[in-house]
């Protein structure tokens, strides 16, 4: 546990960022002193005009114009810096690509090198031979058997066909006749005759 709170979290906010942030700031910093400003010459220029002191209070609003127009501007100039840190953002997300890219590229060059394309086709033009070889043999095997090959195979499969269906062979000699002995079964009683007795 020591080595989580040992070691040191490296910041990512690069020195370039920090600059573009500290600028920003500073930039709010004198928008916000100026808002404060011409709050403060608004009711300056009120309390002026109600002494009768037209010519400062008319001076003191054009003074506060003049900083209205420069909040704006640094208005735009936070935008334009705001607008900086994402294009920088953008192109640092753009570079991580462009590295990824270039690192499939030396990837694919160097599966390229272990497999050429002769090396392919020589692969598939084995493959597509052992294939017609195989169909020549499969061809000789089925052609190789003449009529009487066909009739005997064809004798085989009924013998074979018989033995699974063969029933035991039927006795030559007469069987003996059988004499009528009284058999238990028919000397018992009757079901309903035990039920009524």
């Amino acid at each position: 546990m020591g080595n989580l709170f040992g070691r040191k979290r490296r910041s990512r906010v690069t020195e370039q960022d920090r600059a573009v942030l500290q600028q920003r700031d500073k930039l709010r910093q004198y928008q916000k002193r100026l808002s404060l400003g011409l709050e403060r010459e608004r009711a300056l220029a009120r309390q002026l005009l109600k002494d009768g002191k037209k010519e400062k209070a008319m001076l003191l609003l054009k003074k506060k114009r003049y900083q209205e127009q420069l909040l704006d501007k640094t208005e735009n100039q936070i935008s334009n810096l705001e607008r900086m840190v994402q294009d920088i953002e953008f192109t640092q997300i753009e570079m991580k690509v462009i590295e990824g890219l270039k690192i499939g590229n030396e990837c694919l060059n160097k599966m390229h090198q272990v497999m050429s394309i002769e090396e392919v086709e020589r692969i598939i033009g084995e493959t597509q031979d052992a294939v017609e070889y195989q169909r020549q043999i499969d061809e000789l095997l089925a052609g190789s058997l003449t009529q009487e090959d066909e009739d005997a195979i064809l004798e085989e499969l009924n013998t074979i066909t018989q033995e699974q269906l063969e029933l035991p062979e039927v006795p030559l000699e007469p069987l003996p006749e059988k004499i009528p002995e009284a058999s238990p079964i028919k000397n018992r009683p009757k079901p309903e005759l035990v039920a009524a007795s």
